[in-house]
């Protein structure tokens, strides 16, 4: 997979809103996605635990309608993972258990809704299009992230710093955004694999200190370094004086 900026067609109508849909029945997965992009939703696709981690953190939907029961998972700890990573988006669960204490727990562990299968194409979009509206009335006004003069835009996938803009890959963009929600704070490296990269511990982390040096080099053309290195464990963003 090509890791250069998406591009974009500014004619293309702005869609309802991004949709995770994560399930390992390839009929569900394909009568869902198909009927929700009918309808204007933008639709990605993941049929196992560890691919619903990966693509989240790539495409930051807005909504994920998640599978309780994953070949290699269950949904209640995919849920548990990216809440973990700051991402404020909204789950409904799908599941084939459809007793009280399974709708309760869903519930409880912080689901936003609740199917069960089997339902109907217009419950799904019923009930994702009411999650949304509830989700979005309760969103900060501004999700902008901000450290010193750098600023980072979720939703249009932009940074600027210091009013100029900064061209970053996708990889550099998911980065630069992890260390933001954790500014001030030392990130290890592992975790910054785990999340970014969604490798296991034991993944080579010398791609992380080759992406820091690219978000560097690029950040450091428009102003004092940023991103700083706390040897032996990882790195952190930010200085006192901002």
């Amino acid at each position: 997979m090509s890791d250069q900026p998406a591009r974009t067609d500014a004619t293309a109508p702005k869609p309802l809103g991004r949709l995770l849909v994560v399930d390992d029945e390839p009929a569900i997965l394909d009568t869902v996605g198909r009927f929700l992009r009918f309808i204007g939703y933008e639709v990605r696709a993941a049929t196992t635990a560890k691919d619903a981690l990966i693509a989240a953190r790539e495409f930051l939907p807005e909504l994920i309608l998640l599978d309780v029961m994953l070949p290699d998972g269950d949904g209640f700890e995919v849920m548990r993972r990216l809440r973990s990573d700051g991402l404020p988006h909204a789950v409904v669960f799908l599941t084939a258990r459809d007793t009280r204490r399974d709708l309760v727990r869903g519930l409880s562990e912080g689901g936003d809704d609740y199917i069960t299968k089997p339902f109907g194409l217009d419950e799904v979009a019923a009930r994702v299009g009411a999650v949304l509206r509830r989700t979005r009335r309760h969103e900060r006004p501004d999700r902008v992230l901000r450290v010193c003069d750098l600023e980072l835009d979720p939703d249009t996938h932009t940074v600027r710093r210091a009013g100029s803009p900064v061209d970053l890959s996708p990889t550099e963009f998911r980065l630069l955004r992890y260390l933001m929600l954790h500014s001030g704070r030392v990130v290890p490296r592992a975790r910054l694999l785990e999340h970014v990269w969604s490798y296991d511990f034991n993944g080579d982390d010398t791609v992380v200190a080759t992406y820091i040096s690219y978000l560097r080099r690029k950040l450091d053309a428009l102003g004092p370094p940023l991103i700083h290195t706390q040897r032996g464990v990882g790195y952190r963003i930010g200085e006192p004086r901002c």
